[in-house]
């Protein structure tokens, strides 16, 4: 549309000679091509005689009786204004000045109002064609509208410069010598061959100045993206892609910014926000009125430091709050350069201010590590470009490309790693300079702060350091001022499950399809609110080994299942339908907590500040339980508080987003009361004025398409109105215009909005600022009490189902289970699980079973019942009786991971030695068929060397599974004491064609079974049954020979036994102990 207007009116601007003869030819009123001077598009009266309103009579309009022309013809003639007048004469020089001036303005007015103006007549016919239709639309690319609006503020520039050069001649040749003397300016070619516009060029200085980053440049109601980040939104979001000049552009609508953003930054891609920094009311009045809107970088966003809005409506996992890691290492010796390290790491997570830091060492496999990301599962890495081991470099890289999360891990360098004094200094400035703000809590003020940042290790000091200075950027650095809620990963409380634990076990999440959906998690959470299930997972990932904490949080759960008291109704109506609190304490933090959302969380802080009376001690809350007595006792603290807030505010203002009008008392912020100008009443004085001047004592202001204080007239009638007035919008029948006094009154009155919402905005922040300021360590701490009293009417609801019992902690070192059951299993599975029970006296137990018999689904059993009791959590089985583990280690499955250079049987033999080194008798160690990956006899000797070092050296709780019975009864046979064998049962069937039907009954079973039935297994697999027939025959041969082969060393090896035996004295100790080993063999020999 606005390129049609630009066409017209270069075409009406050709057309002004048409009002001045060329020619001493005859003009009349119907041979004139166009008459300027009507308002509407109907045909004239044939006979009818007018003059000109363009060029007006100015003895007329002065009020003049001038002498008759006697012929119409020259009434019709343009320069019969220009005939000499004796009257004219009569009156003084001066006067004739200033009627000749204002004259002058006159047409000069009129001129303009008709060539360049929205309301020509050219303009008008072409919109005169919609049926209804608003005259001014916004076109499909709005960019184009801001630039032909610029160039259309040039061109009237433009204009007004030429009338004055033929006003002023002299002037037109001064700026002529001028421009022939300076240099003259050239405009800059694109890569299309056109010139860059205005808008280009600010489009590429931007994507200059922030390389790495994909912008969204707001223009209009649309987002746009240019260059490459216009391919890139194009393949992601799936919008079109197309040449416009000199860039690829790319669009979407402001509406859906939103979530277009969260696309890009789950792609793991860094996207600024490119938004105009002047409003219209302020560009016309500053002195870049006819230039393009200024523009600035606004936001800047990762994954890792967006913090969505309360409650978003498109977050489909509560507990999914993926946080920033820094990793700094420092190496820490070893045989090799890589080979041990001390890491230094810290997370944070910027939509919940959970800060968690840690300082470890690790082998070169950098296992502890892994295990770490395992569990934080980061959606951003900060790290050095250099100073990062190969094998660190290795895994984080391994992790970023082999994630099974939604999103995907995003890596930041810095250049150079701080030294320890240049991080502290940072660090303390940071503080320091929080400490003078309105922000400033009373441990930042007092300096607690930087004491607890001393306290911490060099190397987590200067991570921290680097977070800092990386949050910062994005304007959410302020989650790491209050560090009574930094919290460290391993603590002497806490059992670590490493990497492998939590992939084999499924704990987060399911290793079919890496959903949520049979898990442990699944299990067991039940939780009502989102920062509840957050803090499930961390109790989950984390089980207790303090015996006096657990059975603390067992008793509640106990006590929440026995209990009548209504309190605990309350409770639970209490949480059903909170909001997020803990992100929205970070939205306040960072200033970025809208009035409607802070209307929600006052609210919903009053409502648990008033759902328990106050009491003076926890004990006097009505519970047996210390956890939920000092629930009961944190909650009403908040009444006085959060009444002190919700009296300051009006929620109804807030709710609505209205800040102008947000506070209760007007004088706490006198500026906001001072610049409610009231410009109202004017406009109605000037609608008074309008009504009398068209004659209509009815006529209204109307509101269309946003516009506001519009007089709505027919087009029949617009003639009726002066020249002066300016066209808004309008369709074929009606215009829409405004009066120049109503232009300058809603100006002014828009400038006044505009200073009154930045002191509104100015106002709201400072609110904010208090509140964390003055509550958010009470606020903060309140949401985490909420957060326990979720998890444990989660596990409460989990107890309440058929066959759950409460374990029994000891304090000897016991591990009894009665008919315990597969929790992910039964839950999934329709048919019921078969209940095993075990008893880890002796300790190590070696498995032993056909394929498909269950032995790895029972060894799960044992460790997650394990888990979930030392969670706090009823387990299904019978009873349950145990002493604290302090870890559970399990080698289980076949993988390779070719991208860390490790293949499949390196990848065993490696996560085994990681088991050797960091179990303790108080571990439970699960291995599972080690020894497969190589040669038989290879893999016999590497599995019965490490069983045999679990038995003598670390003697840890064992559970091992083979298909080695040789292991079996070798290792029984010599620790007799601390081995027992077992085997999952079945029952076999020969069939009249010589095959075997093996039922499997799922039970684990004492003694020991030689046969693994791998035929059988290929049988259910499909494979051909001439090749099963084949590998039968081959089975059996082998299975003789090896017999054969095994009776003849057992007889060589009794024969060496007898010489040593008969060449010592009957009381030399090694003859005796060669007679009891000749006995033990003489024995296994079957002949």
């Amino acid at each position: 549309m606005s390129s049609l207007k630009g066409k017209e009116a270069a075409k009406n601007q050709a057309r002004i000679s048409s009002f001045f003869p060329q020619s001493p030819k005859k003009i009349t009123r119907g041979r004139s091509p166009v008459d300027l001077t009507q308002e509407n598009d109907e045909p004239l009266p044939k006979r009818r005689k007018t003059t000109s309103s363009f060029f007006p009579n100015t003895a007329a309009a002065a009020g003049r009786v001038t002498q008759q022309v006697p012929t119409a013809r020259h009434e019709t003639v343009p320069t019969s204004l220009y005939r000499y007048d004796p009257a004219v004469h009569e009156h003084p020089p001066a006067t004739r000045d200033k009627e000749k001036q204002a004259a002058r303005k006159q047409r000069e007015e009129r001129l303009k109002h008709l060539l360049l103006a929205d309301d020509n007549v050219f303009a008008r016919k072409q919109r005169g064609e919609e049926d209804e239709a608003p005259e001014e639309e916004d076109g499909e690319d709005v960019q184009d509208e801001e630039e032909e609006s610029h160039l259309a503020r040039n061109a009237t520039e433009k204009f007004k410069e030429l009338m004055g050069d033929y006003t002023n001649p002299g002037a037109r040749t001064k700026k002529a010598g001028k421009r022939k003397a300076g240099t003259q300016v050239r405009e800059e070619i694109g890569p299309s061959g056109q010139a860059y516009t205005a808008m280009e060029l600010q489009v590429r200085d931007f994507k200059r100045d922030n390389p790495g980053t994909i912008l969204m440049f707001d223009v209009g109601y649309k987002c746009y993206f240019f260059g490459e980040d216009a391919q890139i939104a194009s393949k992601l979001l799936g919008v079109v892609c197309f040449q416009k000049r000199n860039f690829l552009n790319a669009m979407i609508p402001v509406h859906r910014k939103e979530v277009h953003l969260k696309k890009l930054l789950s792609q793991g891609y860094k996207v600024g926000i490119v938004e105009q920094t002047e409003t219209a009311a302020l560009k016309k009045a500053s002195k870049n009125k006819s230039g393009l809107f200024a523009r600035k970088l606004t936001h800047l966003y990762t994954a890792a430091t967006y913090v969505d809005q309360l409650n978003s409506v498109d977050e489909t996992e509560p507990t999914a709050m993926p946080p920033l890691v820094c990793v700094i290492e420092q190496a820490a010796g070893g045989q090799g350069i890589n080979e041990r390290v001390l890491i230094s790491m810290i997370s944070i997570s910027a939509s919940t201010g959970d800060v968690v830091w840690d300082q470890f060492e690790d082998n070169h496999m950098r296992t502890e590590l892994e295990t770490r990301m395992v569990h934080i599962t980061p959606s951003e890495l900060l790290l050095p470009e250099s100073g990062l081991s190969e094998s660190t470099d290795k895994m984080l890289a391994y992790l970023t490309a082999h994630t099974h999360v939604d999103f995907k891990i995003r890596t930041e360098r810095f250049k150079t790693t701080m030294s320890y004094t240049e991080a502290f200094d940072l660090l303390s400035k940071f503080y320091t300079d929080k400490s003078g703000t309105a922000t400033a809590s009373q441990s930042v003020k007092s300096g607690e702060l930087v004491a607890a940042v001393a306290n911490f290790p060099k190397q987590v000091v200067i991570a921290l350091a680097h977070a800092v200075k990386y949050l910062s950027t994005f304007d959410v650095a302020d989650a790491l001022l209050e560090t009574q809620f930094f919290k460290k990963f391993t603590e002497r409380t806490h059992m670590l499950l490493n990497g492998n634990t939590l992939t084999n076990l499924e704990i987060y999440r399911n290793e079919t399809d890496y959903s949520k959906k049979g898990s442990l998690l699944w299990i067991l959470d039940s939780t009502t609110t989102r920062f509840g299930a957050r803090m499930l997972r961390d109790w989950i990932g984390r089980p207790l080994v303090d015996k006096e904490a657990l059975n603390a949080r067992v008793d509640a759960v106990e006590e929440i299942l026995s209990t009548q008291s209504g309190k605990l109704t309350i409770l639970r109506q209490l949480l059903r339908g909170l909001p997020d609190l803990a992100r929205g304490l970070c939205r306040i933090q960072y200033g970025k907590c809208t009035p409607q959302e802070l209307a929600v969380l006052l609210t919903s802080f009053s409502k648990i500040g008033k759902a328990f009376d106050l009491v003076d001690r926890p004990d006097q809350a009505g519970f047996r339980s210390p956890i939920l007595n000092d629930v009961l006792f944190t909650l009403p603290k908040l009444r006085e508080p959060i009444e002190e807030l919700l009296m300051a505010i009006d929620t109804k203002a807030a709710k609505e987003g209205k800040k102008e009008i947000l506070w209760t008392d007007e004088d706490r912020f006198p500026e906001i009361l001072g610049l409610r100008v009231v410009t109202e009443s004017e406009l109605v004085d000037e609608l008074r004025k309008v009504r009398k001047q068209l004659g209509r004592p009815a006529l209204q202001y109307s509101d269309v398409a946003g516009e506001e204080y519009l007089i709505e007239l027919k087009k029949s009638e617009v003639k009726e109105v002066p020249p002066t007035w300016k066209l808004i919008s309008g369709t074929k029948y009606i215009r829409r215009l405004r009066t120049p006094e109503m232009t300058e009154k809603l100006e002014k009155r828009a400038q006044y909005k505009e200073a009154l919402e930045a002191e509104a905005n100015r106002a709201y922040s400072l609110f904010l600022q208090e509140i964390s300021q003055n509550y958010y360590g009470l606020l903060r701490d309140t949401v985490n009490k909420l957060a326990i009293a979720d998890c444990l009417l989660s596990l409460a609801l989990r107890a309440l189902q058929d066959g759950y019992v409460r374990p029994q902690f000891a304090d000897e070192d016991v591990l009894q289970i009665s008919e315990g059951r597969h929790p992910m299993i039964e839950a999934l599975r329709d048919s019921p699980f078969v209940p095993n029970s075990i008893r880890m006296n002796p300790r190590h137990k070696v498995i032993t079973g056909p394929n498909m018999g269950g032995k790895s689904s029972v060894v799960r059993m044992i460790a997650l019942c394990a888990i979930m009791a030392q969670i706090g959590s009823y387990v299904p089985a019978e009873s349950m009786k145990l002493g604290m583990l302090d870890g559970i280690l399990i080698r289980m499955g076949a993988s390779d991971e070719l991208a860390r250079g490790r293949s499949t049987f390196m990848v065993e033999l490696q996560e085994t030695n990681d088991i050797l080194r960091l179990a303790t008798p108080r571990t439970l160690v699960i291995l599972d068929e080690l020894g497969r990956g190589t040669s038989t006899f290879d893999g016999m000797a590497i599995a019965s060397a490490v069983l045999q070092e679990l038995v003598q050296k670390t003697r840890c709780k064992t559970l091992f599974i083979t298909h080695y019975p040789e292991i079996a009864l070798e290792l029984e046979r010599k620790f007799p004491s601390a081995v027992e064998n077992v085997h999952m049962g079945y029952m076999e069937e020969q069939r009249i064609n010589g095959t075997r039907e093996v039922t499997f009954l799922y039970k684990l079973t004492a003694g020991i079974t030689t046969n693994s039935f791998g035929i059988e297994c290929a049988r259910l697999a499909g494979l051909p049954e001439s090749i099963l027939r084949k590998a039968s025959t081959e089975a059996e041969t082998m299975r003789s020979l090896i017999e054969q082969r095994g009776k003849r060393n057992r007889l060589r090896k009794c024969l060496r036994l007898m010489q040593n035996t008969l060449r010592r004295s009957p009381s030399d100790t090694q003859a005796s102990s060669s007679l009891a080993e000749l006995r033990a063999l003489a024995a296994s020999i079957t002949l």
